[in-house]
């Protein structure tokens, strides 16, 4: 401390802001995985919510996005398990079957999937499993989507 009762010295004062500006980032940090365990949770919730076939391809899909495109957030999409990228624009989602009384389920993909090829391309994709057959495309899929390449 300065002598003389005058208060911090210059150096102590910018240590003080520097400890500030850590305590902040910190708070900030923990926010942050406050909100992304609790959007995982949701995901895991409404994985739980539905039917067992449902939930196995659920829980596949859930397992490629965290292996090949890790830089996903899981989140909700209108109730359905998502995966947003960094700007928090979903790329691609899981639509239950179940859901619109529809005879498949759905891998949907959105427009910060980086999927385009020409005029056309596909968008959602029927998904009944994710298996050795499927996981392989799907995974394919996820690296396109995320402007990792095929």
């Amino acid at each position: 401390m300065a002598s003389g009762g005058e208060g911090l010295s210059k150096e102590e004062r910018a240590a003080v802001k520097e400890r500030a500006a850590e305590l902040r980032a910190e708070a900030k940090r923990q926010k942050s995985a406050d909100k992304s365990a609790a959007e995982l949770q949701a995901v895991l919730d409404a994985h739980a919510a539905m039917t067992e076939e449902e939930r196995a391809v659920a829980e596949g899909l859930h397992a490629l996005v965290l292996e090949h495109a890790p830089m996903l957030a899981p989140k909700t999409w209108y109730g359905f398990p998502s995966y947003a990228d960094a700007d928090g624009k979903i790329v691609v989602f899981f639509q239950p079957g179940s859901k619109f009384g529809g005879r498949y389920s759905t891998m949907g993909f959105q427009d910060a999937a980086q999927l385009d090829d020409g005029d056309m391309w596909p968008t959602s994709y029927a998904l009944a499993s994710v298996d050795e057959t499927t996981s392989p495309v799907i995974a394919a899929l996820l690296r396109k989507a995320t402007g990792q390449g095929a």
